[in-house]
């Protein structure tokens, strides 16, 4: 690192050496590849805090319960769960079970893990959206009752004691509104949040799809590289879910993080293999002050 990256560093509060982890909830993840490569770069002295939702596991539960999820879309197009009270319930007890399983192969890895929930210490503390306006047919619709939530606030002094302590934190919802309610919030977004309340220097994304693809339907049209002036034409090259990533990827650039990365968590050392270049990077105005891994 050079002088004038020190200084900024510590002017701005950013954390060069830490590394946030978004795992995604979807289905088929192996989480030992993962755990394994955490374990190698905690020994060489890194720190890392690991954020992951439950997706998969709440519609499989919500399912077995007997009560299918609602999947709706908002005015602006962006297609999420309604989380009522029953769905909820059913998101906290997949998130606790999957959040057990990051710990346990972390565990078994090596590394000193410990689970945490947005509502631990209120450590995710967010606004609620108690009604949500959506497009039904060919209308609009005003939905009350839900649960769900945007992160204001991250209680990076708990965060840092932990990982001054030498722990890595696995994070999950649900976050915690007013009043001590817990609501549903978008893991990705949260990562974000993190990644820009710790001044985290990279925010990985590692899910069940190898980065931002020029074509959906065609898995060699992988975007490398995103530059910042680049962003809103890359975009609109995401669909479905990748809509909210790109959403999240930006939050976290506006808020500090030089690097995002979108890669695929079922290879080998699937984070040392994104930070060396497989995947799609995207880049804040200023890269030059990160340091390559």
């Amino acid at each position: 690192m050079n002088q004038e990256a020190a200084v900024l560093d510590a002017r701005h509060g950013r954390d060069r050496d830490l590394i946030v982890v978004k795992l995604g909830g979807g289905a088929g993840i192996d989480h030992a590849p993962l755990a394994a490569d955490i374990a190698t770069r905690v020994r060489a002295g890194e720190r890392l805090v690991v954020v992951h939702g439950a997706s998969d596991g709440t519609t499989e539960l919500q399912e077995a319960l007997g009560r299918p999820p609602r999947f709706v879309t908002s005015v602006s197009g962006h297609v999420s769960r309604f989380t009522d009270r029953a769905a909820l319930e059913a998101l906290t007890m997949a998130a606790a079970r999957l959040n057990l399983r990051i710990v346990a192969a972390l565990q078994g890895a090596g590394v000193d893990a410990v689970g945490l929930t947005g509502a631990s210490g209120r450590l995710l503390e967010a606004r609620r959206k108690s009604a949500i306006k959506i497009i039904e047919g060919d209308k609009k619709v005003v939905l009350r009752g839900d649960h769900t939530g945007v992160v204001e606030r991250v209680n990076t002094r708990l965060l840092h004691m932990l990982l001054d302590a030498g722990q890595v934190p696995v994070i999950t919802v649900p976050a915690v509104a007013e009043g001590g309610t817990p609501v549903n919030v978008d893991a990705d977004r949260a990562a974000a949040a993190v990644a820009g309340a710790l001044g985290a220097a990279r925010l990985v994304v590692l899910s069940n799809v190898a980065g931002l693809l020029a074509n959906i339907d065609e898995p060699a049209s992988l975007v490398p590289t995103i530059a910042y002036t680049d962003f809103d034409a890359a975009e609109a090259l995401a669909h479905g879910r990748f809509r909210k990533k790109m959403m999240a990827a930006r939050a976290a650039l506006d808020a500090g993080v030089a690097r995002v990365v979108f890669a695929h968590a079922n290879e080998p050392a699937p984070l040392t293999r994104a930070l060396q270049g497989a995947g799609t990077h995207l880049f804040a105005p200023t890269p030059a002050l990160e340091v390559v891994a």
